[in-house]
């Protein structure tokens, strides 16, 4: 686990309560040092300030959610900014959890295990959320073992949105991981997909999972928008 903090007092604390947690962290001072860990040997969770003396921990997110090998690394944001607007900059760039300093350390320790467990239910070969079963081995999509017909497009849409629940993507993101960095194709094309693939969703009653985030793009969610 890598710790993203120049704050000598807050680091020492964040690794003592990690180290008794025993999820074996690592402290990086500033971003470039994180990053140079991070390429080197891709942590399981960061733990993310935002206020750092090279580069803001929001560059520095969206920095990682650009890089195909780090794209599924969770991180927490963990930072003195308490607005509700910093909250959902923070969500909204990539983060997956923000907490606000100071902090209880059971309650950091708790939300990065559910955290933990999230990604590690993510990397299994088969995907399942509120009745929606995608296997990843086969290329099979299914609600209550009735097949649906995706397009390889809405199947790759499909498969990244369910591997990252409740995170929002801009349309410029998705086109990054869904297509690719080197496919130069008009923003506008997500939404098309997006609209087959909602098409395909809804005879199964399933294409309200995926949530459009108005100014800024799109999610996939159980829960109500």
């Amino acid at each position: 686990m890598l710790v993203v903090e120049d704050d000598l007092d807050i680091s020492s604390l964040l690794i003592y309560t990690l180290d008794n947690a025993r999820f074996d962290p690592v402290a990086a001072p500033d971003c470039k040092t994180a990053w140079e860990i991070l390429l080197e040997n891709p942590p399981d969770l960061v733990l993310l300030d935002w206020m750092l003396p090279d580069m803001s921990g929001i560059e520095f997110l969206q920095r990682i959610r650009r890089e195909s090998t780090l794209e599924q690394v969770p991180v927490i944001m963990l930072t003195a900014r308490s607005e509700e607007s910093d909250r959902v900059r923070g969500l909204e760039t990539g983060a997956d959890d923000y907490i606000v300093k100071p902090f209880s350390p059971r309650e950091l320790c708790a939300r990065i295990n559910n955290r933990l467990r999230i990604t590690s239910n993510n990397n299994a070969e088969t995907l399942m959320i509120n009745g929606l079963v995608l296997d990843q081995i086969s290329y099979r999509t299914s609600v209550n073992g009735n097949p649906i017909e995706l397009g390889p497009t809405e199947f790759r849409l499909l498969r990244h949105f369910m591997n990252n629940t409740e995170r929002v993507f801009t349309r410029s993101q998705l086109l990054d991981r869904v297509w690719g960095t080197n496919v130069y194709i008009e923003e506008r094309t997500v939404d098309v997909h997006i609209r087959r693939l909602r098409k395909a969703l809804e005879p199964h009653h399933k294409s309200d999972l995926i949530q459009t985030v108005r100014g800024t793009g799109y999610r996939f969610s159980a829960q109500n928008p």
